[in-house]
């Protein structure tokens, strides 16, 4: 894939991963994940911004970037155990909608069907298209459900008389045929939109959307839970999308659409590290981190984090299906050793 260079800011790799490069496959042979940037954020309703998410995702830490991170919870390096490279950023132009969607599915598709996990650092949430997309591609058709957290159903229909948007992707993959509706999970929805028209169009699709108040009732776990079910049922593996913004704002300010009341930082980095370690994980995105509006880089630590526990819980998982001693969260720190 020939490229300008970096898109906004320096040309750094993931907490210093090994580079690779999309267009040349002997790069990322026998890779475990590899990491490719989005920067795109031409479909934001808002404030935009995203743009600049993949770059501040990339070095949000305090820590040396050297390639390494072993978790104190999950005792795993990731970056060790896996095999984690970082392909740069795609070359978006935010004036031309279609044509980056276009390469970014290009690019996750040729990632997906070499074996290894795209996980995609965004950008708006309008990449969770050719995110998705690309990803299901490269599996069997039908056999790819979602789990998608955020505030907002991304469910719409045509907007500033477009059909692409960051609040319109999930359905344009219903309507592709990549992602069944009736295998699509929507965790931490909140708020005053979208309205009867599209959350009737949601029901009909028989999608199935855990709005705050029912979370709070039930409680996160027994909704997580819920939702595995039903993402395993007729699917093989799933994609997991993270819009940063499905945690309230007070522990994430730097994103486009703020709405308060949702999840904690926490309660999300505990919902993915359980999702990874459970779950057959195919792609991942890492959407709407909006470098602008970020205070002391809250949201930038927040959504490197959630990476990390990402990568950490495939590693454990790994770990633990080669056989020894399972992971036990119980477990106090120093115990083991």
């Amino acid at each position: 894939m020939s490229r300008y260079g970096p898109m906004y800011g320096p040309d750094v790799t993931f907490l210093g991963v090994d580079r690779c490069d999309v267009g040349d496959p002997a790069s990322y042979e026998n890779a475990d994940v590899v990491i490719i940037g989005a920067p795109f954020d031409g479909g934001t309703s808002n404030r935009p911004g995203a743009r600049f998410g993949p770059m501040a995702l990339r070095q949000a830490c305090y820590l040396p970037h050297d390639g390494s991170r072993p978790s104190l919870a999950l005792r795993v390096d990731a970056l060790k155990d896996l095999r984690v490279l970082d392909a740069g950023d795609v070359e978006c132009y935010s004036g031309d909608v279609e044509g980056s969607l276009a390469a970014i599915e290009e690019a996750v598709h040729r990632i997906a069907s070499s074996g290894a996990i795209p996980l995609v650092l965004g950008g708006d949430h309008t990449v969770a298209l050719p995110d998705a997309r690309g990803t299901a591609r490269a599996h069997a058709a039908g056999r790819t459900s979602m789990i998608h957290f955020d505030a907002h159903a991304d469910t719409g229909n045509i907007a500033f008389g477009h059909l692409y948007g960051h609040g319109q992707p999930m359905r344009r993959l219903i309507e592709s045929g990549a992602i069944r509706g009736d295998r699509f999970l929507q965790i931490g929805l909140r708020g005053y939109w979208p309205e009867p028209e599209t959350l009737g169009w949601m029901a009909e699709q028989n999608m199935r959307s855990y709005e705050m108040t029912e979370i709070v009732a039930r409680g996160l776990e027994e909704c997580l839970t819920e939702s595995f079910g039903i993402a395993l049922d007729e699917c093989d593996q799933i994609f997991l999308s993270v819009d940063i913004d499905v945690c309230d704002p007070g522990h994430a300010p730097g994103t486009g659409t703020p709405e308060p009341g949702g999840l904690s930082a926490r309660q999300l980095l505990d919902s993915v590290r359980r999702i990874c370690y459970e779950l057959p994980v195919a792609g991942m995105e890492v959407v709407e981190v909006a470098p602008p509006y970020d205070h002391a880089d809250i949201t930038a630590y927040l959504g490197n984090r959630v990476i990390l526990e990402a990568l950490s819980a495939m590693a454990r998982r790994r770990k633990d299906d080669e056989g020894g001693p399972r992971w036990d969260p119980r477990q106090p720190l120093l115990d083991g050793r």
